[in-house]
């Protein structure tokens, strides 16, 4: 079955023949060779481009072993070129597509790559796994001409188009339980999609990190997975985790060294940062921030598939699905001024769940899994009612059919609409 990747596929496309090395980046396992060296492939032949100048390698594969040495792969690359061209404008059919799968195993990958940068006919494309290229790999091996596309596990509408046989409802059920992971999606036995993620967790991505980063002992890391994984959508910071680790689980270890796993995380594509920030003051606020899982199955499973509160899952699936759509996706203070019960001033803040921005447009959201009754409808919009500007305010809502608006003009968004709907806030 042919899973489709429009919006990354897309961003392939548009990235084409921009003179720098185009590197897929994200989580194992989530598609990125999938999309390179099948959909974007098969996008090129369907645009005329000839078989013979589509130079692809998968440098995992054990046979391939003596390509991982960079002077070999550039001798074997320069042998599928039959014409270079260093100046002037390309004719369509002159392009050459390089495409190499997991670089990273490739020893000085970065001077290889570069090696193609002057050549004008040349288009390169390579993926590299979070074990020991990052995104800030990306930034600085290519000397400012690496241009990365993150991939992400499947989105909610990616995961319906792979099952057509399901209800909206079915599949959101399993999607906030098991999460966009390809292989897993396709898995129809849920014995069997538990087991596979508990053991890439342990098995591939706590080995990934160890290795990138020479940790020697595991348990620290360990609990404080488990820590962000079961605090998901909660304000925290490594003082606040400090604490825990000394109060709970009887750990002494330094908010120092929990702000650097922290940033290991974040850089292995594990989770998100959400920071802080002041409508009303417009500036940021360094501490607490909010943590998000890229895939919901892999923070399910973490925890063993018990804390599964639905809540805080589609708030997780609400950020990854804005940041999917291109937002800078923060967490938003309101503070405003009210009277207490003797009549004196009282300073409140009111969150709202995410400020979100893509160039010169902003929204305000708030995710809420219910609305029941108009005084949670009041409670949800109270922070979107203090804002005192023109941007668009909405509120996600898991259980409404169909999208309205509330009495102050606030867009009541159905879950539905917002996950499936390709223009959700037209």
């Amino acid at each position: 079955m042919e899973i489709k990747r429009d919006i990354h596929l897309r961003r392939l496309i548009n990235s084409k023949h921009n003179g720098k090395i185009k590197v897929v980046t994200g989580i194992r396992r989530c598609g990125k060779s999938y999309l390179l060296m099948k959909l974007f492939r098969q996008h090129l032949l369907d645009n005329g481009v000839s078989e013979d100048h589509i130079i692809m390698l998968d440098l995992e594969n054990r046979r391939n072993k003596r390509l991982r040495d960079p002077d070999a792969l550039l001798e074997w690359i320069d042998s599928q070129i039959v014409e270079y061209r260093d100046i002037g404008d390309v004719p369509e059919d002159e392009w050459y597509y390089v495409m190499l799968d997991e670089i990273q195993l490739v020893s000085e990958f970065e001077d290889v790559l570069n090696s193609y940068l002057s050549i004008r006919n040349v288009d390169v494309y390579v993926t590299g796994s979070n074990s020991r290229f990052l995104s800030k790999d990306v930034i600085t091996e290519f000397r400012g001409r690496g241009h990365e596309i993150h991939i992400a596990p499947l989105s909610m509408g990616e995961y319906m188009d792979a099952h057509p046989e399901m209800t909206f409802e079915e599949a959101l059920e399993q999607y906030m339980t098991y999460g966009g992971l390809p292989v897993v999606c396709l898995e129809p036995d849920s014995r069997e999609k538990e087991s596979y993620l508990k053991g890439l967790f342990e098995k591939t991505y706590l080995t990934d990190i160890q290795e990138r980063y020479h940790i020697r002992g595991s348990e620290v890391m360990n609990e404080l997975i488990d820590v962000v994984a079961s605090g998901i959508g909660g304000l925290t910071n490594p003082t606040k985790i400090e604490n825990t680790f000394k109060t709970v689980k009887n750990i002494g270890v330094g908010k120092n060294t929990i702000k650097q796993y922290l940033e290991m995380l974040e850089e292995s594509f594990l989770v998100r940062k959400a920071v802080r920030y002041d409508v009303k003051g417009r500036k940021y606020i360094d501490t607490p921030q909010k943590y998000y899982f890229e895939d919901l199955g892999l923070r399910n499973a973490r925890i063993g598939f018990r804390q599964v509160e639905k809540t805080h899952l589609m708030e997780n699936m609400v950020y990854n699905e804005l940041c999917l759509h291109g937002y800078t996706v923060d967490v938003g203070v309101v503070t405003h001024n009210v009277k207490n019960g003797e009549g004196c001033s009282q300073r409140l803040q009111l969150e709202v769940d995410f400020v979100c921005n893509r160039g010169s447009e902003r929204m305000y959201i708030q995710s809420a899994y219910a609305l029941s009754d108009k005084e949670k409808v009041e409670q949800e919009q109270a922070s979107l009612l203090h804002i005192n500007d023109e941007f668009r305010k909405v509120i996600i809502v898991a259980d409404r059919y169909l999208s309205s608006y509330s009495e102050h003009g606030v867009r009541i968004l159905s879950l539905k609409d917002f996950l499936l709907n390709k223009r959700p806030f037209a």
